[in-house]
């Protein structure tokens, strides 16, 4: 009597689909990241005539009159002082609002109080930006460079974000900006009555507002190293673990095809490396070719990126840096679905 054994092409169809997600990932470089390796942009000068907003929210130290003391000497600060918090309305939508709807001009700079300009054509260059049927402007902000390899993470997840956000813009597909460095018209903001259909949200005074405002034709960026901003990162992986769980829970309401493309491309991320590894019993030399490929590809890509983002040191430690993504998608991936905490800090 004759026995027949079947076994499943375990091997086989994990290597069909490490080429495929091999695939997903050279589209996002082709299609979306490319865009922004090889940006190019007429420079025009705006002339500017400015003022500098500062919201003191419901300081309980000697903010105010230190403010009072720098009015004395800057006559263009425009000093708010909020001395309740807006019930119901969490995190830092409510000064903000107050701050936007107090100014005088009809473009507003945004930045975070811990920040500072990388120079002082800012405020200038930003406005370059603002093009016929332009709203919004998206900027970069980084962090400064310090010793150790915590920085090194930080300034390059920062530097993968403004890869996917800036690129995503120039395809026509807006979904965010930060707010360490950002510019929208006054005007938008009024139309789209402010923060109200996210006051409920802790967070996303930048990136909810950007993605629900932000379209094809109202969008542009700004990547002259003039306009950066800088600021101090977090010290231990505590806090700036806990700064990004925070930052992720707003993912969840972003547009749906926003949520597809972002959540497509991560997915591919976290399978790759694994599927490789597995690829590589089945046919390493096609496996280690696909990885060639896409290594090329995306060092390219990161190289050119990354010196017109001023992260030029970062590209030695890249591909390590890629392969710790794997990590950081996995750690991450859970905070989304998480409740957001209520308070702001």
């Amino acid at each position: 009597m004759t026995k027949l054994y079947w076994s499943f092409p375990w091997l086989e169809i994990f290597f069909i689909v490490f080429c495929l997600i091999t695939l997903v990932q050279l589209f996002y470089y082709g299609w979306f990241f490319r865009r922004l390796a090889w940006y190019s942009a007429l420079v025009q000068t705006y002339p500017s005539t400015h003022e500098v907003i500062v919201v003191n929210h419901n300081s309980q130290d000697d903010t105010r009159f230190l403010l009072d003391e720098f009015k004395k000497t800057f006559k263009g600060l425009h000093i708010v002082n909020l001395e309740h918090e807006a019930i119901g309305i969490p995190g830092k939508k409510y000064p903000l609002s107050m701050g936007i709807k107090e100014a005088r001009y009809e473009i507003v700079l945004l930045t975070d109080a811990d920040c500072i300009p990388a120079s002082e054509f800012w405020m200038q260059k930003m406005q370059d930006g603002y093009d016929k049927g332009i709203e919004v402007v998206l900027g970069y902000g980084a962090y400064k460079r310090a010793p150790g390899v915590l920085n090194k993470i930080i300034r390059f997840d920062t530097f993968h974000t403004a890869l996917q956000y800036l690129s995503y813009a120039l395809a026509g597909q807006p979904y965010m900006g930060v707010g360490r460095n950002l510019s929208y018209k006054k005007d938008v903001f009024l139309r789209n009555k402010g923060f109200s259909a996210i006051n409920h949200v802790p967070g996303g005074d930048d990136d909810l507002f950007i993605n629900k405002v932000a379209t094809r034709a109202n969008t542009a960026i700004v990547i002259d190293k003039d306009t950066f901003t800088l600021s101090d990162p977090k010290k231990n992986f505590g806090e700036w673990f806990r700064q990004k769980a925070r930052h992720y829970t707003t993912a969840k309401y972003y547009k749906p095809r926003h949520k597809f493309l972002l959540g497509l491309y991560s997915t591919s991320h976290i399978l790759f490396y694994p599927l490789l590894i597995v690829s590589l019993f089945y046919d390493w030399r096609v496996a280690l070719s696909l990885y060639g490929i896409r290594l090329i590809v995306q060092g390219l890509i990161f190289h050119k990126t990354m010196r017109r983002l001023g992260e030029e040191d970062l590209f030695p430690w890249w591909w390590l840096l890629d392969i710790w993504m794997f990590a950081y998608y996995l750690i991450f991936s859970s905070t989304i679905w998480k409740k957001p905490r209520q308070n702001w800090k």
